[in-house]
């Protein structure tokens, strides 16, 4: 079972092997892996930035190789499964939210992101919604934290689609940019920048509270 899951992780992890996961499993894989990173708590590992730009990149015809995708119909789709993945979350975090707090680590759940995601909401508010989109980690656990804050259902849909968009059609259009270019050829160095970029809010949240202790 664990090897099973190391060789998912670095397929997924991976540019080619996520060039393949895309390529069989096309649209609806990339659907669910979307919408399980976003609302489902297991889904943490997942990787939404990486499988955005790649399939953006897939989206155009390059060096005889066929478009996979139209990128509007990937946008549109994605946006939705993303908004999807979110409101779940967010059901779950007013469900369960109470219980979720006296369970012990296990595997797929890990008390400190719960904890990091509830400081990050506190701290930003409704614009966590939005800005956690571009967060490994907290773009899972967010809205979760949301749920379980009580914020208010119309006002969270409102700052769950507009981060859905941005996230989504920056990654995607980003990835058709570049697909026609040679960096379409350097795919795992464009998706190494991406996931570092992405990274940097949490660095720089655990560099200020090493500055404070």
């Amino acid at each position: 079972m664990e090897q099973a899951l190391a060789d998912f992780w670095s397929q997924l992890h991976s540019a080619d092997g996520l060039r393949r996961t895309i390529e069989s499993g096309g649209l609806a894989l990339m659907v669910l892996i979307i919408f399980a990173e976003t609302g489902l708590l297991a889904g943490f590992f997942l990787p939404g930035d990486s499988l955005l730009v790649t399939a953006g990149v897939l989206s155009i015809a390059n060096g005889g190789r066929p478009e996979l995708f139209d990128p509007w119909v990937l946008c549109v789709t994605l946006t939705l499964a993303a908004v999807a993945g979110d409101q779940t979350g967010y059901w779950l975090g007013r469900k369960y939210g109470d219980t979720m707090e006296s369970r012990p680590d296990t595997w797929w759940y890990k008390r400190r992101h719960l904890d990091e995601a509830r400081d990050y909401f506190a701290r930003f508010g409704a614009a966590a919604i939005v800005l956690a989109r571009f967060v490994p980690v907290m773009r899972t656990f967010v809205p979760f934290a949301a749920g379980m804050g009580r914020m208010e259902r119309g006002r969270f849909v409102v700052w769950s689609a507009l981060g859905g968009v941005l996230w989504v059609w920056s990654l995607v259009w980003l990835g058709h940019l570049i697909g026609g270019t040679p960096l379409a050829d350097k795919l795992h160095k464009v998706i190494l920048i991406v996931v570092a970029v992405s990274l940097l809010p949490l660095a720089w949240a655990f560099v200020k509270r090493l500055l404070r202790r």
